[in-house]
Order: C-alpha cells, then structure tokens, then sequence
C-alpha cells in the first residue's frame, strides 16, 4: 500500500493533530499511572486509622462518662451526708430549745406562785399594820382609867353590843358592870352614849350583867326598858341625868365601855 503523507496538507494535519490527542487522553484514561495506584493502595490505610481514631474517641467519651457519673455519686453521697448531719443538728437545735421553753416556763410559774405568795403577805402585813395603828391611836386618844379598883377603857369607835364585848374581852377585860351609884356617877363622867354590860337575850325582862349575875340595882331613864323582844341590850343613854339607862336593839353601832379588875 502507498503511504500518503499528509504533512504537506496543513489542514489535514490539525485534523491528525487533534485526533492524536483524543488517542491519547482515552489511553491515559485506560492506563492509569504509577502514581495512582500507589494513591489507590493507599486509601485502605487511611480509613482504618479513621476508625481506630474515632474508636479511641469513643473511649475516652466512655471514661470521661464513666467519671462524669463516679463524681455526680460522689456528690450526692456528700450532699445526703452533709445534709443529714445538718438535720441532726437542727434537732438537737430544737430539743435544747424546747428544754429551755419548758424551763423558762416553770421559771415563770414559779414567779407567779413568788408574786402571789409576797402580795398575800403584803396583804397581811398591811392589816396588821392598820390594826396597830388603830390601837395606837386608840391608846394615844383614850387610856385606862383607875377607879374604884378596876381599870376602864371607853372607845373612840362605834360597834355593836357584841362586838364591842368582844373588843373588851381582846383586852383582857368586859362591858362594864353598874353595881352603886359611884360607878353610875362614874360612868357618866365620859359622857358617852355607849353600851354598858347589860341584857335580857336568854329571857326577856329578866336583865343580868356579862358576868351573869342578876340586875339588882338599876338605872334606867323614865319610860325604860320598853324595847320588849326588840331592843335587848342596855346602855347608857341620858348621861346629863342621875338615871341615864336605855335599851336597845343589840346590832345598833355605839361607842362602849370595858372594865378590868384590878384584882379577879
């Protein structure tokens, strides 16, 4: 066969010159290089080293987890614990304070039964000192007076017939007993209306002295006793007259006088 040359047809010879190349490329493409398939043979070893990365990854998360939940429990423990002491202590906190309530309220009861008992004995003490003062001035302003062997005490104050008894006898002494026309003149001499002592209350119109004995001599104003069964205790009345007695009901206030024996 002739061989054609085409060298001397220009635009052949681009045609050629292209289709060379298009030869080329596809060959290159059929026919890898050295280089890529040492760039082949390589990728296996990378993609294990990826996994055994992400494999140590993974561990270190599960230490660090594993850590992460030692120390949580670690704090809890720490916490309960902290926690439980703390409520222990606030019930010890509690009971001395309940003790100390408890205490402090037996201290107040007993400043009350203190308070209570020092106003009883204020109290007391303050009668008392009334009635020593009432004696005081009983004594200051009237004394015992001396006649005829005995001793006589006339009030400043009033009561009734038996309280005034009952006066005379804290003294040691009685109503007085009218027996002569002396003690009669003597008793008007204080010139009182006081009781004397004289009744008829265990039968009426039979008149008899604090000592028992009967009524034998007497005094009475005119037109007296006339109380009957309401005026029962004697008294002298009408002290300006010789004849001064009265009857009268027993629970009137008046002023009194007491006799004391010299000698029983």
């Amino acid at each position: 066969m002739e061989m054609v040359s085409y060298d001397e047809d220009p635009e052949f010879s681009m045609v050629y010159e292209n289709f060379s190349e298009v030869s080329d490329r596809k060959a290159a493409v059929k026919s890898p290089s050295a280089e890529d398939k040492k760039g082949t043979a390589a990728e296996p070893d990378t993609g294990v080293k990826i996994c055994r990365l992400v494999a140590v990854g993974l561990g270190l998360m599960c230490i660090i987890q594993a850590a992460l939940n030692i120390s949580l429990r670690l704090a809890h423990f720490s916490l309960n614990n902290s926690l439980t002491e703390e409520r222990d202590e606030c019930k010890k906190i509690n009971l001395g304070i309940e003790a100390r309530f408890r205490n402090l309220t037996e201290e107040r009861d007993e400043l009350y039964r203190t308070v209570y008992d020092t106003t009883v004995i204020i109290q007391n003490l303050t009668k008392e000192r009334n009635e020593l003062k009432r004696m005081l001035n009983d004594s200051t302003q009237q004394v015992w007076v001396s006649f005829n062997g005995s001793f006589y005490y006339v009030s400043s104050t009033k009561k009734t017939w038996q309280d005034s008894r009952n006066d005379c006898l804290q003294r040691g002494a009685d109503l007085m007993i009218i027996n002569s026309q002396e003690e009669q003149n003597f008793a008007r001499r204080f010139r009182k209306y006081m009781w004397v002592g004289l009744n008829d209350k265990q039968t009426e119109g039979r008149w008899e002295w604090v000592n028992g004995n009967a009524m034998t001599t007497s005094y009475w104003s005119e037109g007296e006793p006339n109380g009957g069964r309401r005026e029962n205790c004697g008294n002298v009345k009408n002290f300006e007259y010789d004849y001064s007695w009265n009857d009268e009901d027993c629970s009137t206030s008046l002023f009194w006088v007491c006799e004391k024996k010299t000698f029983p």
